[in-house]
């Protein structure tokens, strides 16, 4: 299996969430409940932010909070998904529209430094190259303005994944990033001072099928490009019922893991440059003084 194969299909991801987003909020427990951890996280930073980008926004749950709690700002929900987006805006009030951008994170079309707070939940995962994504936002907040994330580790649906290896060598569940590599790519992108920190949840179900109609309808079917095309036959979901039995939980339900990775980073107030290839750093001419 190569890194390749475990790359998300945009387009297949897009299609997944138009369709999940009817139902989305209906499912999307977790997704609310981390937002709201992010959020409470802002209790302790001292940033008074009057321009926020929500960073995959959804069907806009979090970018409705952020109106409340940031009453004078000036909010951008973005998402690649038009059928998410239809749903944010509605939340909008009627004296207050709710401005929306159909983007990809790692294509922002925003000015530079334009944004004093980027939040963003659970949209990392779905990007190829995170170095070009945080490369993006670096130029988009402005210095001294802050990164908010949350996203999902290595662990995430390791039940899940484990049980499938014994049915084919499809990839059946996305990959997803180890906490210490989005720490690296922030450090690459020059952010300053990056905390991450991981916590555990436990989802639980009746049986391995509602599992997935719930992964499916919260927009997290497989969308890797070496996902098997076409139906799953009913003598592979056996197998992976039969795989999935040893994970089965003493009260006869079944887990779901989900590692959730918290990030944050400031935008320094002027960016460091990056050393060449040879490790040399650039000079700007107009910092050079002639001696007397």
């Amino acid at each position: 299996m190569t890194a390749n194969e475990f790359r998300p299909d945009k387009l297949w991801m897009e299609r997944a969430f138009d369709r999940a987003a009817a139902h989305y909020d209906e499912a999307a427990i977790l997704q609310r409940e981390v937002a709201g951890r992010l959020l409470e996280r802002m209790d302790w930073v001292r940033l008074a932010p009057h321009s926020i980008l929500d960073l995959g926004a959804g069907t806009g749950w979090l970018t409705a909070k952020l109106r409340e709690r940031y009453r004078k700002a000036q909010i951008v929900a973005l998402d690649r998904s038009h059928a998410m987006l239809r749903r944010a805006q509605r939340r909008a009030s009627w004296w207050r529209t709710q401005p929306c951008v159909r983007a990809d994170a790692e294509a922002l079309p925003f000015a530079a430094e334009g944004f004093d707070l980027v939040m963003s939940n659970f949209l990392l995962p779905w990007c190829h190259d995170l170095d070009r994504t945080f490369d993006g936002l670096a130029r988009v907040i402005r210095p001294e303005g802050l990164l908010m994330f949350a996203s999902v580790g290595p662990d995430t649906l390791i039940e899940l994944r484990e049980s499938w290896r014994a049915v084919d060598e499809y990839t059946h569940v996305n990959a997803f990033i180890d906490m210490h590599d989005v720490g690296d790519a922030l450090v690459r992108a020059r952010f300053a001072d990056p905390v991450l920190d991981v916590e555990r949840f436990t989802l639980t179900y009746p049986d391995v099928l509602s599992l997935m109609r719930d992964l499916k309808a919260m927009g997290l079917s497989n969308v890797t490009a070496g996902r098997r095309r076409g139906l799953t036959g009913r003598s592979a979901l056996q197998r992976l019922e039969n795989a999935y039995e040893r994970y089965r939980l003493p009260d006869g339900r079944y887990p779901a893991t989900i590692e959730v990775v918290y990030g944050h980073a400031w935008r320094p107030a002027t960016l460091p440059q990056r050393p060449a290839a040879d490790g040399a750093v650039a000079i700007p001419i107009t910092s050079l003084r002639r001696r007397r």
